[in-house]
């Protein structure tokens, strides 16, 4: 451990940690078209890429939740607190990096996930088949121990694409609409189980709702929601202090925004 000095603190070059929510069709994945494909990784697991299919950026496509775990521990390198025999450790990013060689990741300056609602359901589909998920007594499917299976797993799974050096990352996911107990609508992100929903907005810098608004003359057009505090109930969080509620749905002009000056603290 060491002291890192306050003007090296501010020397440092901050990277954007962020996840963004919306319906299916109000384009999350042509997010991709607003990002320099030229320094971009596309880590596809939704395999509905018809959007971009025309996008010049490269792509890695991943089918398993053991995939999108050694994914995971490859880009952001291992995590020194995990014993051998645990995800993300050494050995972890040791097994992965014998048969893809992490230095093709030097490439990239952004990392884009799509989707998190995608690798939530193959987390389910893995742990369904785990110990936790059978009854001790009956030998039968225990769904408790599976959702709290998912919950943890998901959680490092964010955690560790969160602490990834030296490169800004965009986890994109699905939005849902629900109901609370007195009939108000409330917006939550699609992810299998309650855990990780609740935990994201400690994990990430950025949360955005990506959502369909209406202008002044009833015309639809989409935005960006990055206030915590909208009238709406979306989902979202500004750590930068940088945003203002309503942002155009630009990936790379929202980057550009986060990383410039600080507009002047209002008490």
């Amino acid at each position: 451990m060491k002291i890192i000095t306050a003007d090296e603190r501010m020397a440092e070059t901050r990277n954007i940690k962020g996840a963004i929510f919306g319906l299916h069709g109000i384009g999350k994945t042509s997010l991709l078209w607003t990002l320099d494909p030229t320094i971009t990784l596309f880590l596809d697991l939704e395999g509905g890429d018809l959007a971009v299919q025309d996008c010049p950026v490269d792509q890695i496509k991943i089918k398993t939740w053991d995939e999108a775990r050694d994914m995971a521990c490859l880009v952001t390198g291992p995590n020194p607190s995990k014993r051998a025999e645990q995800p993300y450790s050494q050995a972890h990013y040791d097994y992965v990096a014998k048969d893809i060689d992490p230095s093709f990741l030097t490439k990239y300056n952004v990392i884009f996930w799509d989707s998190i609602s995608v690798a939530s359901r193959l987390c389910w589909q893995w742990a369904t088949g785990q110990p936790e998920a059978i009854s001790d007594k009956t030998g039968k499917a225990d769904n408790r121990g599976a959702y709290g299976l998912v919950g943890r797993e998901l959680v490092q799974w964010l955690t560790q694409i969160q602490h990834c050096p030296n490169k800004n990352i965009w986890v994109v996911g699905g939005l849902d609409r629900k109901e609370d107990d007195f009939g108000r609508t409330i917006w939550v992100p699609q992810i299998e189980g309650s855990k990780a929903g609740n935990e994201l907005p400690g994990i990430f810098d950025e949360i955005i709702s990506m959502v369909t608004l209406k202008d002044d003359e009833g015309n639809p057009y989409r935005a960006f929601i990055t206030g915590q505090v909208n009238q709406w109930g979306y989902p979202a969080k500004d750590r930068s202090g940088r945003l203002e509620m309503i942002e155009k749905p630009h990936l790379g002009e929202l980057m550009s925004k986060i990383n410039g000056p600080k507009p002047e603290r209002r008490f």
